[in-house]
């Protein structure tokens, strides 16, 4: 699948348990071009969280998931997974990437219908996987 255009802002979804994966993937996007709401660096401390990510939810016309074992027992990654899957504008723009070997599918069964990115094998071929969503040639960080 290759998007008709640029995204014009990624949500992020992810496990606390996997925050320096996400903190990674997050820098690819923003080294790319590529907006992207990530609770990490948009949070702030009084905010109201829950609130801030309903409203990322309803603006952002991506979603990226990042999988793992930490993220299918995450009860946020699966309400935010379960909104995404409600969006009509969200259709064929959830973006799984397999970040460790997972059963996804207790996550949800609908995964199976997604463009699944492997990074579990190489970060270079699953970034420029991910980036080819979006028609964007990846850069290396030394590039």
């Amino acid at each position: 699948m290759v998007a008709d255009s640029a995204p014009k802002e990624v949500f992020l979804s992810h496990s606390s348990g996997d925050r320096d994966f996400a903190d990674r993937i997050a820098r690819l996007l923003r080294r790319h071009g590529v907006p992207v709401w990530y609770s990490s660096t948009e949070l702030l401390g009084a905010h109201l969280w829950h609130d801030e990510i309903g409203a990322a939810l309803d603006r952002c016309d991506w979603f990226v998931l990042l999988l793992s074992p930490d993220s299918i027992k995450s009860m946020w990654v699966k309400r935010e997974l379960y909104y995404a899957l409600e969006q009509e504008r969200l259709k064929n723009r959830i973006v799984p990437l397999l970040i460790s070997a997972c059963n996804h599918r207790k996550l949800s069964w609908t995964l199976s219908a997604c463009q699944m990115i492997d990074f579990t094998q190489s970060f270079d071929t699953g970034c420029r996987e991910l980036l080819r969503v979006w028609g964007i040639g990846y850069r290396s960080k030394g590039k």
